[in-house]
Order: structure tokens, then C-alpha cells, then sequence
């Protein structure tokens, strides 16, 4: 039975953590990984002030084999990169155990939501963990019917959950706006980039579920 588990990880754990963590004004979404021969091809979405100096710091790492610009547009781009073998372990790890990454951003930590074939597959990831010294937090594990069953919907994170109620219930989406990032970051206790973030994934979620659905707009 397939489970989904979601995980925390801090960013000196692996090495695009530590690379991202180098580039305070970049906040970083994975949004799949691709197996290549011996190497994980990991495609990500990178958003800020900080594209050109990580893009450099990429392209200089002896770590990467390459990486390529595939979009761009504003303050955000899509990136496909490639890692000399076997540099990235943590994300190496993911795909051998045939794992999908069905969400992993950067925010005050790493967060990843892994959805394994059964628990076995998870039972592997851990045991690699473990023989690579990559240390991580297990938040929760659930089968896809719980998942169903508690009304995720939309797919939202619990803190993306909690950043964008928190947003609607204090007017932050109301013309005029009645209140801004930094306010609402500062409740919750996070940076303002993280709470952007958690804003713009949860609403991009939910729309998504809303009007790309079968049938949205016909009525």
C-alpha cells in the first residue's frame, strides 16, 4: 500500500541544502527528479534576488555536472540540474528506493512530502539515511486514503494551510488590503520569504484544484 511521509531536514544535511542555505535572498521548490544512468537529475524552482549569484555558484560547484536555465520570468526561473555521481546522497537516495518527491521547498528548514510504493520503500530510504549520515525528522506518515479521509483536497501543507487561512481571515486578499506579509509572518513566528512562500504554494494548490478540474467554469 503506498504511504506518504513527510519529512524535515536541515540544509547542511545535503548538498543542495547547504549550497541554498549560502543564498539567503533564494528560496528553492523541487519540482521532480529524473534518474540518468548513475546520476539523479533533480529539476527545481528557484525564486528571489539571488538567481545570477546562485546560478554561478552552481556552475562553479565540482559537484555538478551541469545545470541549465529551461524558464525564466521575473524573479523566478526552472532549473534542471545534474550531479556528478554520487554527489547529491540525499536526493540520490530518494530515487533509488523509487520514491516520488511530491513536494520539497526550502523554508525555515527543508520540507519534504515522499510518497513511497508501501512502507518498505520507506523502511530503505531510512536504512540509507542512516548509512550516510543524513539526519532528518519523520513528521508523519499516512496511507493515501487517510489523506483522502481528512480532507487534504487541495494538497496543502499544514503550514501552508495555516499561512493562507491566516491571510484570507486578516484581509491580506481584500482591496484594499487591510494587512501585509511582515504583519502576519511575525504572528506565526517566521520570516517574511517563508511566509510568501507558504501564501503563494497554498494558493497556487488551491486554484489549481478549483478551475483546472473537469468540468470548472461550465457551470
Amino acid at each position: 500500500m503506498a504511504i506518504i511521509a513527510e519529512i524535515s531536514i536541515e540544509a547542511d544535511e545535503f548538498l543542495l541544502g547547504r549550497i541554498i542555505a549560502e543564498h539567503p535572498g533564494l528560496s528553492v521548490e523541487i519540482e521532480r527528479v529524473v534518474p540518468a544512468a548513475k546520476r539523479v537529475m533533480p529539476y527545481i524552482w528557484g525564486y528571489g534576488t539571488d538567481l545570477d549569484a546562485f546560478e554561478d555558484a552552481m556552475a562553479e560547484s565540482p559537484n555538478v555536472k551541469s545545470i541549465a536555465v529551461l524558464d525564466e520570468y521575473g524573479d523566478r526561473a526552472l532549473y534542471k540540474i545534474e550531479w556528478e555521481d554520487p554527489a547529491e546522497q540525499l536526493i540520490t537516495g530518494i530515487a533509488r528506493t523509487n520514491a516520488t518527491i511530491l513536494e520539497a521547498h526550502s523554508d525555515d528548514e527543508w520540507l519534504f512530502r515522499i510518497r513511497f510504493e508501501e512502507h518498505a520503500g520507506l523502511a530503505r530510504f531510512n536504512r540509507y539515511c542512516l548509512e550516510n549520515d543524513i539526519a532528518y525528522r519523520l513528521n508523519r506518515v499516512s496511507s493515501l486514503a487517510e489523506t483522502d479521509a481528512n480532507g487534504d483536497d487541495y494538497g496543502l501543507t499544514e503550514a501552508q494551510y495555516e499561512a493562507l487561512s491566516l491571510a484570507v481571515e486578516r484581509g491580506y486578499f481584500k482591496v484594499p488590503r487591510e494587512v501585509g506579509y511582515e504583519e502576519l509572518a511575525d504572528e506565526i513566528g517566521v520570516s517574511v520569504q517563508a511566509f510568501s512562500e507558504r501564501v503563494r504554494r497554498g494558493a497556487d494548490k488551491v486554484l489549481e484544484s478549483v478551475l483546472l478540474q473537469p468540468g470548472a467554469g461550465n457551470a
